[in-house]
């Protein structure tokens, strides 16, 4: 009973005591880059200053198909040229992974758990933005539109495939423009593009609303329901080179909404007042973006699927493809027809990447599909920890040599299957308010 007292009551603390970051904290330098040399990650050598996994342990759901997403990644021969990233090796994380599943399938008790994790995996810190841990965690999600596969009265603003003059690195980097006489070039901006109309030909799909173009362009990828009501993905296939600008950040800068205010709902509201101010705002983002048809569900930078709650995003030139986080910050969680906010600790793997998502002290949080995804990501605002688990040398041994003698003999006792015990089910817009895109 005391337990349940506790629980509860850690659970009201994080409803009711946490408020939610506005723009104010945006003179923070959120997106400070590392100094020459200084690696993203430090391992953590104090045991005291390693985070408690309990309430991590508490809600497992769909934690093992998004490992098995960051395994199918790391078993393409083309993942291993990612890798070292640091002192991270290509085997430390896959080992990693496996050692995890391992115990994720060992029906080991919420206390088991958390023992075995604190005693098989080193833990290391992103130094953040600061150099004292501190990131700041934003949310993206993949939204539902109508549209169609050719264009009509209704469905009259296009997203575009890629155009064949764009070139692209081996790692998916935008190289430029091929001019006729071979030469790279800078590829036009958005509003170079949109005025000239030089893609016109090469339209992949049509949507009914110049914003929603847009947030799919900052979101990377949106399911298009036609209308015969047959729903198609499509995904970030390249962009043109720019780096991002916050429009959320130029609509506060001018007055329109208030850095309080501002969350996707309400740049959606206003540009459904004043769809004459669209293309002003929009074309001062000079990046672009272009898809492609994609099967089955939404798929992050690592071509797998991301899982919400499950998948982050963050910069993937100082962090390790695919590996074991725990992430501890306060989310919006959906309350029937509100939104609260929550104190949050959960395991997560990093899936994905972001236009905006630079340097170690900004971390993307992939929230699902649909409006109510979307209003949680564009309330997602806050600071936190984010970590990341390796497997410690040695700790590739069978599971149960050295774990306590008491979880080893009564492991199957106490908790039902991992999984299927949800904490959310059991009680009861990214950066600047704008998630961003790959």
């Amino acid at each position: 009973m005391k337990k349940k007292i506790l629980l509860l009551t850690l659970l009201l603390i994080g409803v009711v005591s946490v408020g939610c970051r506005t723009q104010e904290d945006a003179k923070t330098p959120y997106d400070r880059s590392l100094l020459p040399g200084q690696p993203a990650l430090r391992k953590i050598t104090n045991p005291h200053e390693i985070p408690d996994f309990t309430m991590a342990c508490l809600d497992l759901a769909d934690l093992r198909t998004a490992i098995d997403n960051s395994l199918n990644f790391l078993r393409k021969p083309s993942s291993q040229r990612f890798f070292p990233c640091g002192e991270i090796s290509h085997t430390l994380a896959v080992d990693s992974l496996n050692a995890f599943a391992e115990l994720l399938d060992s029906g080991l008790t919420i206390r088991g758990l958390n023992e075995a994790i604190r005693e098989r995996f080193d833990v290391y810190m992103s130094v953040g933005c600061d150099d004292r841990g501190t990131v700041l965690f934003t949310g993206y999600y993949t939204p539902i539109f109508d549209g169609s596969l050719v264009r009509t009265e209704r469905f009259g603003y296009p997203l575009y495939k890629m155009p064949d003059d764009l070139e692209k690195g081996p790692d998916g980097e935008i190289l430029g423009r091929r001019g006729a006489s071979g030469q790279l070039l800078q590829y036009p901006s958005r509003t170079e593009i949109e005025e000239s109309r030089m893609l016109e030909g090469t339209e992949l799909v049509w949507l009914g609303d110049p914003f929603e173009v847009y947030i799919a362009h900052v979101q990377g990828s949106a399911k298009i329901r036609l209308p015969d009501s047959k729903l198609v993905t499509v995904g970030y296939a390249a962009n043109n080179g720019y780096e991002y600008k916050s429009v959320s950040k130029e609509l506060v800068n001018d007055g329109r909404i208030s850095g309080e205010q501002m969350s996707l709902s309400a740049m959606i509201d206003y540009f459904k007042r004043n769809k004459d101010q669209v293309d002003t705002y929009v074309r001062r983002n000079p990046r672009f973006v272009f898809f492609k048809r994609e099967d089955g569900p939404p798929r992050g930078s690592l071509n797998e699927p991301v899982t919400a709650f499950r998948s982050i995003a963050t910069d993937k030139s100082i962090f390790p493809r695919g590996c074991l986080t725990f992430i501890s910050t306060t989310l919006p969680r959906a309350r029937g027809g509100t939104v609260v906010n929550q104190l949050y600790s959960g395991f997560a793997l990093d899936q994905d990447t972001g236009g905006a998502i630079r340097a170690p002290g900004r971390c993307d949080v992939y929230m699902g599909q649909g409006d109510t995804a979307g209003k949680l990501a564009g309330q997602t605002y806050q600071e936190g920890r984010l970590y990341y688990l390796f497997l410690k040398l040695g700790g590739h041994k069978r599971l149960w040599h050295g774990l306590p003698a008491r979880e080893n003999t009564a492991k199957m006792a106490v908790l039902p299957v991992f999984g299927k015990y949800n904490l959310r089910q059991s009680f009861d817009f990214a950066q600047d308010g704008e998630p961003v895109e790959p």
